[in-house]
């Protein structure tokens, strides 16, 4: 609490300095309001500050949710300082903290697994959090960046004694909220892909590079004796997922590998510099290997000053070719040139190996207190991350595939329509192709520009595997897989690019892992029906087997979502993942092949989001086996890894929880009344969602009128358009948006929305009552799935609010068609949280995270006004839109509108 008094002070000098005291009076006198009617439960508060935001003026109200807005912000990064602090105190006084790497080998040792186990499943692992670019990201990176500045500026006073050191620090955080308060919170263009791939790569400069191998570090340090493979790796969507966004060309793909490996570069380019002024030994004083002589003397340093300095020789050599490979790679040059650029490295083991004679060389010769600090994280770090930084995966929908496909053919003159081609027709005529060493194209033909464009992207691939090497881009995920002919179709486009060579019933080999992303609540009970079949195909098995024997599984957490409802998404996809490991485990059993479940989880509860670390506990048994990877997106990603130590914090937690997984779960499925009871609510969860979302007449009207969608939609916060088509239908909507709607206006919806009413029906009445819901009291203490689906359902709960989510139906024009709905709404809520409360024994919301409820208690005062204000300002902008009044005034509401949408995002934290 006392950073956040500190924060809310130097906000409010700041406002009072910039803005008048007139402006502060008014802010402070909003939030007095606020905080008596939240906190202290003053209706006559609530009142009085309903009229009050009402008759604000437009540059009144802008002023009010800046101050607001960026008190969110602020507490944020107050919150955040404030767990750390608390971890390590809990640390230092001998109590590990779940998600840890400590209490995790703690776990392990206790249950008897050994160094050498540990290691054995680090030898096969594969760890994987992949960033995507998602229009929830409401945050400039000059915003982040300066918050960046702040949270670092917390970090230090916790060293700091004397009055005057905190003073002078304090003056310094006064700075950083001056130039917050002074710089545009909104974008004023539309995000391209290109602002994207940069705001990823801030990530990396504050987190990744130096978090990622100090992570390494730790558990080499658990595990002495055990050499560490590089398991972990980054993964980035960013400029190769291209599933409607016709922004993803091949040339957004060139320039993300471009300037991922310029990125990568540049931090090996700083180290060896840096290394290089440290190891400053002499060979008069300390003796060399002959390899590290050698290397000495191929140096083209000649200076005579460092004659007897073969580190310093050595390492001047180093970035002479890292600089060459700087400017081969990206076209870019180097900052510094002791010698010209020369004789660049042909790939990142080269440079590796060059390294190793370093150390190899320290380590013999009584040095080894001087590769910890800063060779070993850089060696790690070259480990890792190569001269790609990141493995790009690609993405498209399947149907664009069908459409690039059907034309190839037809101008071949092979298959005239091949969209008419039923399922077996085209899987014949996919496996004939092929198994043909001709590819389809034909010299001097028109092709579409979608076929040009989707062929120049597989072209694309290629080049940039050769390079930057094989781990820049290994995956093509298929968007809406509903066949076994959807695979084969990327398999055909990769033969046609080079990517797939030889033939398939003989030696063929894919350079890309063909990748299904189960979406919807048919494709996810379709899913090991349509990989039995692929692997049923003849050639499939030996072609992946020959590729590395790797099989990566996508499940999408959000259309399933907005297709069934949050209990029937999440029971369908455990019972997809159930399904497919039983399948693999035949498959590996024979042929080796490994499943890897990838997971596409957004933000949001009702987008797979929650807790990473429970979230992985939760899966199947079964089901990790040290394979994971999962989408980072939006908003989270700057809550998880925009600081250093907060970031390696979570880092930390997603390779705790993945040993875990894999060493601790349970091998024994849950019992079957346990598995029966979940159907049924699921079915009934599933029958309330659909009657309410998609069968009740009116409610995709209530929804764009009652929610901030048209809004988010004008947004610069994303490349990607919020609809896949240009309709207002919610099957259309991306399941982004819709999610992101509903937190806004605070109902949360797709977090909840059916439980309540599957519990209700599931209990029904008369003497089984007490039973079923003991059965359910059951589950929730012994099932980890079902645990923590109502956890990530209480923390919904608790961050909605009916009260404020009441004021967005006064934006519904049919005032009959507003109650009616939002009564049906209200009174599913209810039934959840009665639902909620009966089955954890706990009335009240968070009761089992009593610092979240803090956390959010706190938070209220300070988002209510933003909502009020977010409702008045739609009002105004919706009505002056409506007469076609355009002008400076609706600029201004506009903006303010969007401003609030950013800050209740930030008040939130998990709304994407």
């Amino acid at each position: 609490m006392e950073d956040i008094r500190l924060l809310g002070r130097i906000l409010g000098d700041v406002i009072r300095e910039q803005e008048g005291r007139a402006a502060f009076e008014l802010i402070e006198r909003v939030r007095q309001l606020s905080v008596a009617y939240r906190l202290k439960k003053d209706a006559s508060a609530g009142r009085v500050l309903d009229r009050l935001l009402k008759n604000l003026s437009a540059d009144q109200t802008v002023s009010v949710i800046r101050a607001f807005s960026y008190f969110s912000h602020l507490a944020n990064i107050a919150e955040d300082r404030h767990h750390v602090r608390r971890r390590t105190h809990h640390e230092a006084e001998g109590h590990l903290q779940e998600g840890s790497l400590a209490y995790c080998f703690e776990r392990l040792a206790r249950a008897d697994h050994r160094g050498a186990d540990i290691a054995a499943l680090l030898e096969r692992a594969y760890i994987s959090p992949v960033l995507t670019a998602h229009p929830t990201e409401v945050q400039r990176t000059s915003i982040l960046d300066a918050e960046r500045a702040v949270a670092s500026l917390i970090t230090q006073r916790d060293e700091l004694r004397s009055e005057r050191d905190r003073a002078e620090n304090e003056q310094l955080i006064r700075a950083r909220v001056t130039q917050l308060w002074q710089t545009r919170m909104l974008r004023t263009a539309k995000l391209r892909v290109s602002d994207e791939i940069e705001n990823a790569l801030s990530y990396y400069h504050a987190t990744f590079l130096r978090q990622i191998p100090r992570m390494y570090r730790e558990i080499e340090q658990a595990l002495p004796g055990h050499t560490v493979p590089p398991f972990f790796r980054m993964g980035h969507w960013i400029g190769g997922d291209r599933d409607g966004n016709p922004n993803v060309t091949a040339e957004t793909l060139r320039l993300a590998l471009s300037r991922q490996s310029e990125t990568a570069l540049r931090h090996y380019l700083t180290e060896v510099h840096t290394l290089g002024a440290e190891l400053s030994m002499s060979a008069m004083l300390a003796p060399v290997t002959a390899e590290m002589q050698a290397l000495a003397e191929r140096s083209p340093d000649k200076n005579p000053h460092r004659e007897d300095e073969p580190y310093r020789r050595a390492l001047i050599g180093v970035y002479a070719r890292l600089a060459a490979t700087l400017h081969e790679l990206t076209g870019t040059e180097a900052l510094r040139h002791a010698v010209a650029p020369q004789n660049p490295y042909a790939h990142a083991e080269e440079f590796a190996a060059d390294l190793a004679v370093i150390e190899r060389s320290l380590r013999s010769h009584h040095a080894e207190a001087l590769v910890a600090p800063r060779l070993a994280p850089l060696q790690r770090a070259v480990q890792v991350f190569g001269f790609h930084l990141a493995t790009v995966d690609l993405r498209q929908s399947s149907d664009q595939h069908e459409l690039v496909v059907a034309e190839l053919l037809r101008v071949a003159r092979i298959e005239p329509d091949y969209a008419q081609l039923d399922e077996m027709q085209r899987r014949t005529l996919l496996l004939r192709l092929l198994d043909e060493a001709r590819g389809l194209r034909v010299r001097g033909a028109d092709y579409s520009a979608l076929t040009q464009g989707e062929l120049a992207i597989f072209e694309t691939a290629a080049e940039m595997r050769q390079r930057f090497g094989a781990h820049a881009i290994r995956h093509y995920i298929i968007s809406h897989t509903e066949t076994v002919s959807d695979l084969l179709e990327v398999l055909l486009l990769q033969k046609e690019a080079g990517l797939l060579q030889g033939t398939l019933t003989e030696d063929a080999r894919a350079a890309l892992i063909v990748v299904p992303l189960f979406e919807t609540i048919a494709d996810l009970r379709n899913a090991v029906t349509i990989m039995r079949e692929f692997y049923a195909t003849p050639g499939i098995t030996e072609l992946v087997a020959r590729g590395g024997a790797e099989q990566d599984v996508m499940l999408g957490y959000s259309d399933s979502n907005k297709d069934g409802g949050f209990f029937t998404s999440n029971w369908e996809l455990y019972r997809a993942e159930i399904a497919l490991v039983e399948m693999f485990d035949a498959l590996e059993d024979e042929h080796g092949i490994r499943l890897r479940l990838f997971h596409g989880r957004g933000g949001t509860v009702g987008r797979g989001g929650g807790p990473s670390y429970q979230a992985i506990l939760a899966q199947p048994p079964g089901t990790v086996k040290g394979q994971i990877r999962l989408t980072e997106q939006g908003e989270v990603i700057a809550s998880k890894y925009a600081h250093p130590e907060i970031g390696r914090r979570n880092l930390e937690t997603l390779v705790a929880a993945t040993l875990e997984a894999s060493l601790l779960h349970p091998t024994k499925a849950a019992p079957k009344a346990f598995l029966d009871a979940a159907e049924a609510l699921s079915q009934a969860s599933m029958a309330a969602y659909r009657h309410l979302v998609y069968d009740t007449e009116g409610f995709t009207d209530y929804f764009f009128a009652a929610t901030p969608i048209r809004e988010i939609a004008e947004l610069n916060i994303g490349s990607r358009p919020a609809s896949r088509r240009a309709t207002r239908a919610i099957e259309d909507l991306r399941a982004i948006p819709w999610s992101f709607s509903w937190g806004q206006c605070r109902v949360a919806l797709p977090g909840w929305c059916g439980f309540g009413s599957a519990v209700e029906s599931f209990l029904g009445e008369g003497s089984g009552r007490s039973a079923r819901l003991e059965l359910l009291q059951r589950m929730h203490k012994q099932w980890p799935f079902f645990r923590t689906l109502l956890s990530n359902l209480d923390m919904v709960l608790a961050k909605s609010d009916v009260r404020i989510a009441q004021r967005y139906v006064e934006l519904v024009e049919d005032k009959r068609l507003g109650k009616r709905i939002f009564t049906a709404i209200r009174t599913e809520w209810d039934k959840t949280h009665e639902a909620l409360g009966l089955i954890t024994g706990e009335g009240d919301r968070l009761q089992s995270n009593p610092a979240l409820a803090r956390s959010i208690e706190h938070r209220f005062p300070y988002l209510d006004p933003l909502n009020h204000l977010q409702v008045e300002l739609m009002r105004r902008y919706r009505r002056r839109s409506k007469s076609e009044v355009v002008d400076s005034a609706n600029d201004r509401v506009q903006r303010g509108i969007h401003l609030s949408i950013n800050g209740i995002a930030a008040g939130l934290r998990n709304t994407g």
